[in-house]
Formats: C-alpha cells, structure tokens, sequence
C-alpha cells in the first residue's frame, strides 16, 4: 500500500539516491539538507513496503507556493505517482492559504508537462538555455496553477 508522508531528515540519504536518479545535475544529501531547514520549506515522500519511490520538495512564502523538485524512482514512472504527490502538495499548501503555486520544468520533459497541464497549471514564463543537455542547454518554462 502507498503511503504519502512528510519527509525527515532520516530520509536524506534515500532522497539524495532517488533525485540521482531523476535529474542529469543531482542534489546531494547536504543540498537538500539545506533546503529543508528552509523556512517554509517541506517535503512529501511516497513510500510502499517502506522504500522511498517518489518525492516532491516545496516552498510556502505569503500567499505563494513554489515546487523545488520532484522525482519518483524509474521502476514506478507512467503510474501515476507523481500525480499523487501532487495533488499532495496543492492540499498541503490550500491549508496553509496559498493562492499561487509555481513551478518551473524543462520544455523538452514532455512526461512533465502533461502531469502540469493535466493538473491546471499554465505558461506564464520561460528562461532560454536554463537546463544544460549534452546536445545544448534547454529553456525552463515557469508554470502557475491558481488555487481557491
């Protein structure tokens, strides 16, 4: 059975492993140590059997919430999971009176921007040459979900 739960510091380790696996330029253990002692920072882990499969990392300022990075191990992409720690956060930050929720994902991460487009986000952005690819960098394009 999955389970979607706050991260803690004794998930680091696990959670520097998984984002190795989820991105050409990895955050190490201490990097994502940094970003949870954060203000306003939180993290929510999926687990099943107890193994880590998924994570996505937040940050509430004000009225404003941004998504810092999401992953979910590659045995387990296509199922949906990244669509439940989602859905996850926006409950997460609807309570705490977020209004805004932004992200930004690599325009040629197309598995991405489906999950986005699926969960109402849109364009309100792009960074050119943000993302570095062994064949030249890629734009970033910002999206917002607008929540009531």
């Amino acid at each position: 059975m999955e389970r979607i739960s706050p991260a803690t510091d004794a998930d680091l380790a696990a959670l520097a492993v998984l984002h190795a696996q989820g991105f050409d330029e990895p955050w190490s253990e201490g990097a994502l140590r940094t970003l949870m002692d954060s203000p306003g920072v939180f993290v929510l882990k999926s687990e099943v059997s107890e193994k880590i499969s998924g994570f996505v990392m937040a940050r509430m300022v004000l009225d404003e919430a941004e998504i810092l990075t999401i992953t979910v191990i590659p045995a387990v992409r296509g199922q949906g999971l990244a669509f439940r720690l989602m859905e996850a956060v926006i409950a997460h930050v609807l309570v705490s009176g977020i209004t805004s929720l932004f992200l930004e994902v690599a325009e040629d991460n197309e598995a991405a921007l489906a999950l986005y487009m699926r969960l109402g986000f849109t364009g309100v952005g792009r960074r050119p040459a943000y993302y570095a690819r062994s064949e030249g960098a890629v734009a970033a394009l910002i999206m917002a979900l607008k929540l009531s």
